[in-house]
């Protein structure tokens, strides 16, 4: 099955202003992730996020780059015709900010 990779518009700003070194490795990761972007407890590479500092981002995984610092937090959207990687949130871990936006981003 193939995962269509989609970006919410701030997310692309996200990776668009990463150093190109940096934007390489996240989508190295991205790319790799959406071959099985499920959870990890149903053998796929996604980290499940529950309550993040007060957010409730049940329902949505992340990508975590340790080296650089940089998570990715994303959802799956799917049915009977559709398989998307969406992805919410590209950012630096600081103080939680990730989760935070992707409170406010999650749809």
């Amino acid at each position: 099955m193939d995962w269509k990779i989609k970006y919410h518009p701030l997310a692309a700003e996200e990776l668009a202003k990463l150093d190109g070194s940096v934007r390489k490795i996240v989508l190295k990761g991205i790319l790799k992730v959406a071959q099985n972007p499920r959870p990890q407890s149903e053998g796929g590479y996604g980290k499940p996020l529950g309550n993040k500092g007060g957010n409730d981002l049940t329902g949505l995984l992340k990508i975590k780059y340790r080296d650089i610092g940089i998570r990715v937090v994303y959802k799956l959207v799917e049915d009977e015709l559709t398989h998307e990687m969406f992805i919410l949130v590209i950012s630096a871990r600081a103080d939680n900010e990730v989760y935070d936006i992707a409170g406010k981003r999650k749809i």
